[in-house]
Order: C-alpha cells, then structure tokens, then sequence
C-alpha cells in the first residue's frame, strides 16, 4: 500500500511516500480502505516534536524516542471496510465508516487497521467522505466543551482560535445552540469566521478582547498559551472556561479558581465515541451545520499540507485525499 512514512523527526520533508504491507486486522479490528485522511496541527507537532514541554516524553515513548517508529501521520480517516477481524460482527465488508485513529496514527495510508473499541461512526450516504472526516477531532472536542458549558440560547460565547478545525465546530455549534458568538483569530480568517455566523469577529491582532469590558457567559480557547487571567476576567460569575489546549500549571489554576469562585474551568479532551460521531454526522446529513473545509492535498503532497498547516494559515480542515 501507499503511505506516508515520517522518517526523522523535524521539517516536512521526513515525510515520505512509501510502499508498506497492507496491514491485516487483529480479531477485535477491521481493514478499513482510506478514502480521505486530514492534516492536523497536531501532526505537524508530532512530527517536529515541537510539543508543550510536559508532553514531549512521553509522546517520544510512545512513537519512538531518537526517530520515528514506523509513524504515519494521520489522526482522522474516513472509508470503507475491506476486511474484519474474527471477532468483529458489528460491521461489514462495504461499510462506510470514519473516525480517530488516536497516538497509533497512521491514517496518511491507502489501508489502516482500527479496532472497534470504541465503534467508529457510520458515514451518512448522502454525506460526503471530506465532510465526516472533519468530526473526530474538530467536531467532538467541540461538542465536548460546549456541552460541559451547558450552552442556551441568548448566551454569550467568545472563541479564541476560532478558525481552526476545533474552533470552526466550535463557533458553528454554538451558534446552533442559540448563542451570540464572538470569534477570535487573526485577519485572514475574519470573514470565513463571518460565513458561519460568527456575531462578531476579534482580529487578535490589533485588538485585546479583554481590553472591551466585555463579559461572556463561555470561552472556549483553543490556544495554547493564553493569557489565563485575561480570560478568568472576561467571564461572567457563573461562566465557564472551557480550555481545549492547556498544561499542568494551567489546570491548577483551573482547580484553584473553581475552589474560590462560581466560575468554572474545563480542561478534559474529548474521548472517541460512536454515539457523538452519528449525531454530528446526522447534523450535517440534515443540512443544519456544514464543516469548513480549507484545501485538500493528494495524498503524495502531504509534506505540503504540513507545511501551509503548520504557518497557522488553515481555515477549519485541510483533507488528504487517499483514494
């Protein structure tokens, strides 16, 4: 099979395509046929290695510590099952399936191999394989949060990094949900930001949100390294702070906050799960929100998907297109 091979870690170009064995599911697994695959940010800092520090060790444990261990980038696919393990009686030969992949990778490749626990998600036929590819970790990590806000309508939310594939979902389901939203990020994505309903846009740029005197009811932030205490002051007395990107010191403070005030700090990703994949796909079979998809690659330009992902320049989702 084609596959994409990071070879050493750092720049773009330690990816390579390769030819690999088609991998053979295990009982509880199923061959999945890779119809597309994304480009996260997350995979350019896994293969650069330019993660938050707290992480980096155990990241290294996990995909190999001097150089990469056979990892193909990848971390959402999209397709359709060419084989089942022996235990597998839950889906069959022909079903169009979608999903993470999680730190195994690997959905940069003609043929992965994805185990049933958790089930993927089932692709609506009337939905194309681009769209639901852009859910696993866009559109579940948004729904997480938000649904930790207990979001209703009239509620006033700010998302900082809003125009990227987390905070893309995040600023479409808020508005789906009723909610005034105001969207942070910088120019180049104000006016797609406008597109999918953001009430008002924030070029961080040359504005400080937290200079308005402004008040909201959830922020959800999808940046690492915000300023924690701009954001603790921006929020109303009962508000929420939902944090999709943080680290130990930060979480602490999240406790401390939560300890001596009504204010609350969420900062727990999101876990792959069958029953949440479904209802955003059914969210977008029904017409009611749209993904935003940025560019789609070939699968051999990949090195060139990481690197326009990796200059902050996406708008939602850039797709790698496998077959």
């Amino acid at each position: 099979m084609k596959a994409i091979l990071c070879t050493q870690y750092g720049p773009p170009e330690t990816l390579r395509l390769v030819d690999l064995e088609k991998p053979t599911p295990k009982p509880h697994e199923v061959l999945v046929r890779v119809k597309v695959s994304t480009t996260t940010f997350g995979d350019c800092e896994i293969r650069t290695l330019t993660l938050p520090a707290w992480t980096r060790f155990p990241v290294r444990l996990l995909t190999g510590y001097r150089k990469p261990k056979r990892l193909i980038p990848g971390m959402e696919f999209a397709g359709v099952v060419e084989a089942v393990g022996s235990k597998v009686d839950t889906l069959k030969v022909g079903d169009e399936i979608f999903g993470m992949t999680g730190m195994t990778f690997g959905g940069n490749a003609e043929y992965v191999c994805r185990s049933i626990r958790p089930m993927p998600g089932r692709k609506p036929k009337s939905v194309s394989f681009e769209d639901v590819v852009t859910i696993p970790v866009g559109g579940i990590n948004a729904l997480h949060f938000l649904r930790m806000a207990g979001i209703v309508p009239g509620q006033k939310v700010l998302v900082i990094g809003a125009g990227g594939s987390i905070g893309t979902w995040g600023v479409i389901l808020a508005k789906f949900y009723g909610a005034e939203v105001t969207a942070v990020d910088h120019t180049g994505k104000l006016e797609m930001l406008r597109s999918i309903g953001a009430d008002h846009v924030i070029d961080y740029t040359s504005e400080d949100f937290s200079t308005t005197g402004k008040k909201y009811d959830v922020i959800f932030d999808n940046v690492y390294g915000s300023d924690f205490s701009k954001c603790i002051r921006s929020l109303t007395r009962s508000g929420y702070y939902l944090m999709a990107n943080t680290d130990p010191l930060r979480m602490l403070r999240g406790v401390w906050i939560e300890l001596t005030s009504s204010k609350k700090v969420k900062f727990a990703l999101a876990a792959d799960n069958e029953k949440d994949l479904n209802y955003l796909a059914s969210l977008v079979e029904s017409g009611k929100v749209k993904p935003v998809i940025d560019r789609i690659y070939p699968l051999e330009e990949t090195a060139e998907a990481h690197r326009y992902v990796e200059q902050g320049l996406k708008k939602g989702s850039v797709i790698i297109s496998v077959s």
